[in-house]
């Protein structure tokens, strides 16, 4: 499948592209960041001569303005680096919560002695954990590739690790403060974690390891401390998915390539400015199929937006079943292809330090089943940048906004590649973690995939194969 470049925007188009939506700030789910990117988006499309079609969402939305930690020694107080909010936690007056400091033995469950008081909980790096519980690995590229047998980093630990603020709450805790451990401070930093609660009501904060080991002393020593974490609330927030349609020969037939739009840097999430490139280049071809480019909010405020699912696309199916479930003389979605993640390198902790480890992270993607996973590969042809494992859905896993669409039954390709900083918010957005030669091959992957997807008939696509269980294969075609 040759491409040609000359329709395809520059490199330095595509940069340009990332430092627009960067313009916009952190752009959280009903943000004005999030709002200005949309009519951003919508307008670039439709300067395209194509229709974008709206779904106006209204939710509670809550957002950190303010947030401060303070140990009150006898000699003087301490100011501690908060490394981020807790989202969608709680939150306090203008002048904090002072109170005593209570080292909690159990994050889950151990709250009592913390009733009246702030408690202190120390969330762990995952470690024993194996990767085979959450992955089963169908083959890679170059062939030595492999997820890592263990999972690590805040993402996976705040997920699984979760403390249980709604015990804390029910415990009369006035506040939480939650510890890093085993991560560097460069790494948690500015972390927007977990996103996947609804509001807990109890005011919580992120700090490191290191600045953890001096609240252990504080608590040790029956010292206060003042938390302050100051938010907004807003009933009926609102925020908008849209999608936009390239009509192809076949009306009764579709791809459907998707993302979501709200994210807190320059990776989570750059796939609309994949789908913008892929729009341009794809306009004005004859294609077989329909294609139907869908941009969808939520993701950041999942207890909001998920249907039946764990992420926010499966609203908009819900939505919108006309245009995918080939029902009732309604369009048949054959294929899905998600994007997100483009040109992420791989940052690691070594001896304690936040380092690049690698130019490039490992392309997770998972693949529906092996003729679409036969595609993707045959895509990669031509890559000079590559560092791809591909995945079957397992334990009912299935990381990223492509799960809605093989959830209901569409074979889909779905990039999800998941650095440790990827849901960090930072200064630069995280601009020195972020290759634009990378994404731009990446784009030139993605766009293969389409067209090849567009020109297969659809029974040697086929149907996806069902989630695995038990134990997946790491480092082996499966």
């Amino acid at each position: 499948m040759e491409l040609d470049l000359n329709r395809l925007c520059s490199k330095e188009a595509l940069l340009a592209e990332m430092e627009m939506m960067n313009s916009f700030g952190t752009r959280l789910t009903g943000a004005k960041g999030q709002t200005d990117f949309v009519r951003y988006l919508r307008k670039r499309i439709e300067d395209l001569g194509l229709m974008t079609y709206s779904d106006l969402y209204a939710f509670d939305r809550w957002e950190a303005k303010r947030w401060a930690l303070n140990i009150h020694h006898a000699d003087g107080d301490e100011q501690i680096e908060v490394t981020s909010p807790w989202p969608y936690s709680g939150e306090t007056g203008p002048l904090g919560i002072t109170s005593e400091i209570i080292e909690v033995s159990d994050k889950r469950l151990g709250y009592l002695p913390a009733r009246g008081k702030i408690a202190l909980v120390t969330v762990s790096d995952l470690g024993a954990i194996p990767s085979n519980i959450a992955f089963n690995q169908r083959r890679a590229f170059p062939a030595d590739v492999s997820i890592p047998a263990f999972y690590k980093g805040p993402v996976a630990t705040s997920f699984v690790n979760i403390p249980f603020l709604g015990v804390a709450k029910a415990a009369g805790v006035k506040g939480v403060i939650c510890i890093w451990k085993g991560m560097s401070r460069e790494m948690v930093r500015g972390q927007y974690l977990p996103f996947i609660l609804d509001y807990q009501g109890i005011p919580a904060l992120w700090v490191c390891e290191e600045d953890g080991e001096k609240l252990k002393q504080a608590a040790k020593a029956k010292e206060e401390v003042t938390l302050t974490l100051e938010a907004s609330r807003e009933k009926n927030a609102h925020s908008e998915s849209f999608y936009t349609v390239l009509e192809g020969k076949r009306r009764d037939e579709a791809i459907i390539i998707n993302t979501h739009t709200d994210g807190v840097n320059c990776v989570e999430e750059n796939g609309p400015i994949a789908m913008l490139a892929l729009l341009e280049y794809l306009k004005g071809l004859e294609l077989e199929r329909t294609l139907i480019f869908v941009f969808v909010t939520g993701h950041f405020r999942l207890p909001a937006f998920k249907q039946n699912d764990i992420q926010a696309t499966s609203k908009w199916l819900k939505n919108h079943r006309d245009l995918w479930d080939g029902k009732s003389g309604h369009i048949k979605a054959v294929a899905g292809v998600s994007l997100e993640h483009f040109g992420c390198t791989e940052w690691k902790d070594v001896d304690g330090v936040y380092t690049q480890t690698n130019p490039i992270d490992i392309e997770i993607v998972y693949t529906g089943n092996k003729a679409v996973d036969d595609i993707y590969y045959r895509a990669l042809e031509g890559r000079t940048k590559v560092r791809t494992v591909t995945l079957r859905g397992h334990n009912i896993l299935h990381f990223g906004e492509g799960q809605p669409l093989f959830n209901v039954g569409i074979p889909q390709i779905a990039l999800v590649t998941a650095p440790d900083y990827l849901t960090a918010a930072a200064d630069d957005h995280q601009m020195s973690r972020f290759d634009i030669d990378l994404m731009y091959e990446q784009v030139q992957t993605f766009l293969k995939v389409v067209l090849l997807l567009d020109e297969t008939p659809t029974e040697a696509i086929g149907k996806p194969e069902p989630y695995t269980f038990v134990w997946g294969a790491l480092g082996k075609r499966n």
